[in-house]
């Protein structure tokens, strides 16, 4: 699966960025709240170098291949939400600009619908300033990929997914997305 996506994120981009092999670190079995699988991608501070639109558009392919495989859902908790919406201030105002910062009520939305955990290696040398020590995140280290991914991605570019998407999603059982 991991291959399969790393050479469609590599056609999005056109083979001339590190995303695919540089900034998609892996993709991960996780276990649900009861205990079924589902899909955990891990991203990495070069997925910047892809776009938000292809990086946005690898989260789906990764959704696409959740669904075709019968994996299940993620089903964050709300510490886990919280944590992704802290992890992506504490990135912003501690770290570096991101060059959109979503509000945190878009973050939270982002993390609650969508159907993959979204993940990453600790990249930075400071924890999160809160929401530590969950089972399913690894680290309390925070982490650039999901942040860049979650605000610079797909928030950042949700209207023009959605514009693609809508044309799309039913021919490929993405109907959840809307």
């Amino acid at each position: 699966i991991t291959i399969g996506v790393r050479v469609g994120f590599a056609y999005l981009t056109l083979g001339t960025v590190a995303s695919p092999l540089e900034g998609l670190v892996e993709i991960k079995i996780g276990k649900t709240l009861t205990n079924k699988e589902y899909f955990v991608i891990k991203y990495s501070g070069p997925i910047r170098s892809a776009g938000g639109t292809a990086a946005a558009v690898s989260v789906i392919l990764v959704d696409y291949l959740r669904k075709k495989f019968g994996y299940a859902a993620y089903d964050p908790t709300e510490k886990e939400i919280q944590r992704m919406v802290t992890e992506v201030y504490d990135y912003h105002e501690r770290i570096t600009n991101l060059q959109y910062k979503p509000s945190e009520e878009e973050v939270a939305f982002m993390v609650k619908h969508v159907p993959v955990q979204i993940d990453g290696d600790p990249s930075e040398k400071i924890d999160v300033s809160n929401y530590k020590d969950l089972e399913r995140i690894e680290t309390n280290r925070v982490r650039n990929g999901p942040c860049l991914v979650v605000a610079e991605c797909l928030a950042q570019k949700a209207e023009k997914i959605w514009t693609q998407l809508s044309k799309w999603m039913k021919e490929f059982g993405l109907e959840h997305w809307a």
